[in-house]
């Protein structure tokens, strides 16, 4: 009966310790920096996102150096998909909103199923990027 107990308690440590090093290979997928390159109507620029997955913000840096009238940003599911996320209620260059923890997942873990558009006075949406994990640079 002991050597039945030794055996099962060294296959519960080596299990234990397999389910240790799977955590962090799960988390290898979630991306905290995001960003997308933007274009549309002869403008161009980027957008970095920061996703803190603890407090449930989502913070923004755009750098749109040539586009005027500027109104609101945000992120859609896909290219021309419903608003999934508003980046603030008017356009800021650099803020942080509160954001469900489902839709921070989503986007830590999918990003490239997810666009930033960037809406002007003459045109919805006339700047749109592809999220991708990393940082952008003009």
């Amino acid at each position: 009966m002991l050597a039945w107990k030794r055996f099962a308690l060294r296959y519960s440590v080596v299990g234990a310790a397999a389910a240790a090093v799977a955590v962090p290979s799960a988390l290898a997928g979630m991306h905290p920096e995001l960003a997308a390159r933007l274009t549309g109507m002869g403008e161009h620029g980027v957008v970095n996102l920061q996703v803190k997955s603890k407090t449930g913000q989502l913070c923004w840096t755009f750098e749109l150096p040539t586009t005027t009238g500027i109104t609101g940003a945000s992120i859609h599911t896909g290219s021309s998909g419903a608003v999934l996320v508003k980046l603030g209620k008017t356009y800021r260059a650099k803020a942080c909103t509160k954001a469900p923890a489902m839709t921070v997942e989503h986007l830590e873990s999918k990003p490239g199923a997810y666009w930033v558009f960037v809406d002007t006075k003459g045109h919805p949406g006339e700047l749109r990027g592809k999220l991708f994990a990393g940082m952008a640079h003009m």
